[in-house]
């Protein structure tokens, strides 16, 4: 009977998966009939899956079973062809098993996109990703006190907020250590100096990453993802996916749960299906009138459940 080995999915390439074992050794595999069957309508494998594959020779394997997952970061997609099974949207999964997601924007030169990193938190919310984290770099563009003043919001509700400075090596040692003996995601606009972060980290760190995304940044289901492996222990991967994110299983309804100082305040409305726009005896709505809740994340609860009573009405 052929060995059975345990490993780490690496890298994802049309339905070829790199398989790295504890020793570091790399089997590339293919699903095992069964599982390429339950492939159809969403992801059976990805990066960061654990898996149990059968050895066929020195360098090829064939899944037989993915372990279950801490995480699951998806989008929504528009299938093509045959795959998704005739459906107009089918789950792709961005990274399995991350156990920590940092979300990169700019203090300037682009500005920040608050709604943008909104739909990045409730994404991360919803994935069970245990750790989210906003990194924001190029603070020696703006007054220091001014950019902490504009995410301190942030701050209030619970997230960790990490300034830095590529060009200045401001915050690259801390971000290093955040990184090390993880599984991370590392995504954000265009434009907002990632790549000059992830080579402050480790040279040629943001070059190997870049090269990862550049392919994936249409809307089609194929993609050639990989996990970089650090040299201080863990494993980054930029996500370009995420940039055009069409949230994944989120009813309208369950929009609040991610909202995570929206949350506590659901409960104690006066209707069950309290939408929070115009009922009577919202607590929410009562919430931001007194300052408890931000009225610009308000603003993107609303918009973000107004574009999925949209996307659920054509469903």
């Amino acid at each position: 009977m052929s060995e059975l080995l345990n490993g780490l999915i690496v890298k994802d390439q049309s339905g070829f998966f790199w398989v790295e074992v504890p020793d570091g050794k790399t089997y590339v595999c293919r699903l095992r009939g069964k599982l390429m069957e339950e492939a159809q309508s969403s992801d059976i494998a990805a990066i960061g899956d654990r898996v149990t594959f059968q050895v066929v020779d020195e360098e090829t394997g064939i899944i037989e079973s993915v372990a279950e997952r801490s995480s699951v970061l998806s989008r929504a997609v528009r299938t093509e062809g045959n795959r998704g099974a005739g459906q107009s949207e089918r789950e792709q999964v961005i990274i399995a098993n991350a156990d920590q997601a940092l979300f990169v924007f700019a203090a300037a030169s682009p500005a920040p996109n608050y709604k943008m990193l909104d739909r990045f938190l409730v994404a991360g919310e919803k994935s069970g990703i245990e750790k989210l984290i906003i990194v924001v770099n190029k603070i020696d563009l703006e007054d220091p006190t001014e950019v902490r003043a504009r995410f301190a919001i942030y701050e209030q509700i619970g997230y960790p907020v990490l300034y830095t400075c590529a060009l200045e090596s401001i915050g690259v040692d801390t971000l290093r250590e955040m990184l090390a003996g993880h599984i991370s995601v590392f995504t954000g606009p265009s434009g907002v100096g990632k790549t000059s972060l992830l080579n402050a980290i480790e040279p040629g760190l943001g070059r190997a990453v870049k090269a990862l995304g550049s392919r994936d940044e249409g809307l089609h289901t194929t993609r050639d993802s990989a996990l970089i492996k650090l040299a201080n222990g863990g494993y980054i991967a930029d996500t370009p996916g995420i940039r055009n994110l069409s949230l994944w299983d989120v009813e309208p309804e369950e929009l609040d749960a991610y909202f995570i100082e929206i949350a506590p305040y659901v409960e104690q409305c006066r209707f069950g299906d309290c939408a929070h726009l115009n009922e009577p005896g919202c607590a929410v709505r009562q919430a931001v009138e007194g300052g408890q809740i931000s009225g610009s994340r308000y603003q993107s609860y609303r918009q973000l459940r107004d574009e999925l009573e949209e996307a659920y009405a054509f469903t």
